[in-house]
This record gives C-alpha cells, structure tokens and sequence, in this order.
C-alpha cells in the first residue's frame, strides 16, 4: 500500500503534470489600467526606431514624463506595460506600427495587447472571433456575462475576481474595440466592425506562427 501511494505520487508530480501546470493560462486584470495605451505606444516605438533602448525609453518617462501622467507610480507602471508590449514586436511591426496607416497602426496595438494578455486574446478568439463566424456582428453584455462565467469555471484565478472586476473588464474591453477600430457602440450593444488587414501584414504573421491572432482578429 505504501509502494503504491509513492508511485501514484510519483505520476502526479511527473514532467507532464509538471507541464501541464506550468500551462495554465495566467489572467491579470492590468488591463483595467492599461488597456489599448495606442498613443504611448506608439510613442515608444519611435523612440525604439531612433536607437533608443528599453533602459533609456523608461528613464524618459520617468524624467520627462512622456507619456504625461501625473504620478511617479504611474509612469513607472505605464513605462513597464509599454516595454513589455515592444518586446513582442520585431522590427517589421515596430515600423508598421509607426509609420504603417492609421488602420495598421492601431491593429498592430491590438496584437501587441493580445500578446501580453492572455484572457482578453481569450475574449478575442472565443467571443470576437465567433460572432463573425456566426454571421452575428454584435456583440452584448450576455456574451461578457457567459465568457466570464466559462471562464471562472475553468480558472480559480477568474473565479476570485468580484463581479465589479468583471464589470470593468467588460468596460475596458469595449474600449479597447472601439479605440482600435474593431468595433462601435451601437444602443446597449457592440456592432463588430470586420478589420481590413494589409496583406503583407498578414503574411508577416502567419510567417512567424502567430495565425491565431490573426483568426481572432479576422474572425477566419
């Protein structure tokens, strides 16, 4: 009886278990705070283009406040959201996001969130994504309501978050869709607006194996 309970905790605690935990999808709600920040952004990646590295980007916004905040907390955290959302994107993106057209530009943003926030890409893929695929352009507070609750039963760390939190998610992810052009505010519901992406951006992506956020952008 005892050999067996130490094989079985073995099994339990073997690499594959050990992968499967470490896999987990970890969800934060500093988009709360840090939603589409497409100005600051941007801002950053000119900076990035003119030979500025990750180190002195953040002393600028410490120093001259670049990003215009009032606190000093603030532009640390700000600063710190930003550098992490240029580091996903390569050099082809950066100038794209800096230079590309305005459309370009903003959907460039919207990748780099969705690469650094793993529940909203979640949102993006399983709610976004599947009204267009539906025929279904809009988007209502029920479809918030059952993804969060899908959610909080699939993650103990959704499942802490109070309704208020999933209140303001749902508000900032409104906002991240319409200030990226993604969506309009139609009545009390979301109309999706269908991107048109630049084909060289396209083929980019799917170069680099990143087709899932292009299917969660394109609804393909």
């Amino acid at each position: 009886m005892g050999q067996e309970s130490g094989i079985i905790g073995i099994i339990k605690t073997g690499p594959k278990e050990r992968l499967k935990m470490e896999q987990k999808p970890k969800y934060s709600t500093t988009i709360k705070s840090m939603p589409l920040l497409y100005i600051e952004l941007k801002k950053a990646a000119s900076l990035k283009l003119q030979g500025f590295n990750d180190c002195e980007i953040i002393n600028k916004s410490l120093r001259d406040n670049i990003f215009q905040v009032n606190t000093e907390s603030r532009k640390k955290e700000i600063a710190a959201a930003i550098i992490k959302r240029l580091k996903i994107l390569d050099n082809y993106l950066t100038i794209k996001l800096v230079n590309g057209s305005m459309e370009t530009s903003k959907q460039v943003a919207l990748y780099a969130l969705m690469k650094t926030d793993q529940l909203f890409f979640e949102f993006m893929l399983e709610v976004y994504r599947e009204q267009i695929l539906f025929h279904n352009l809009v988007i209502k507070d029920s479809h918030f309501s059952i993804f969060f609750q899908r959610k909080s039963e699939q993650s103990e760390t959704v499942a802490s978050w109070g309704d208020y939190t999933h209140y303001k998610l749902k508000q900032v992810y409104k906002r991240v869709l319409r200030e990226a052009g993604f969506a309009k505010r139609q009545k009390k519901t979301m109309a999706i607006t269908r991107p048109v992406m630049d084909f060289e951006l396209v083929e980019h992506l799917k170069k680099t194996g990143d087709s899932r956020y292009l299917e969660a952008m394109l609804g393909e």
